[in-house]
């Protein structure tokens, strides 16, 4: 499998990068109105199918949400099989009172953070990875 398994090198090589704009999460039953480029990710569960796209984009197909957060890709490329790096870096937010949401893609996990606390989350991950050993 490719990517970096070492959470040593992982943790230091993190990388996190801010996209801009806000991101919502949000439930339905339909895909058919929500075109699939609009889509951050998606994810089938029994209740319906979660969504995460631009809030704007949300508000403009009348959808529902509750969380408003901003989008954080840690710019490593981690395998999908890598151990530890998730608990690392959520409980490093948490001691920071940062609640976190998080996707792994194949190249790249995904951190989303209410978007009051972006600009502390990405302080706090940059600062875990100048000093994790």
């Amino acid at each position: 499998m490719s990517g970096e398994t070492n959470l040593v090198q992982l943790i230091k090589g993190m990388t996190p990068q801010l996209h801009k704009g806000n991101y919502v999460f949000c439930t339905v039953k339909n895909l058919d109105r929500i075109k699939r480029d609009d889509t951050i990710c998606e994810f089938q569960e029994i209740e319906g199918t979660t969504v995460v796209l631009e809030q704007s984009k949300a508000d403009a197909l009348g959808l529902n949400y509750d969380y408003v957060s901003s989008w954080i890709t840690l710019m490593i490329h981690s395998s999908l099989d890598a151990v530890g790096l998730t608990a690392v870096f959520s409980n490093e937010l948490a001691l920071n009172n940062i609640s976190c949401n998080v996707v792994a893609g194949y190249y790249h996990d995904h951190i989303f953070v209410d978007s009051k606390d972006a600009s502390k989350a990405i302080h706090v991950l940059q600062e875990l990875s100048k000093t994790y050993k």
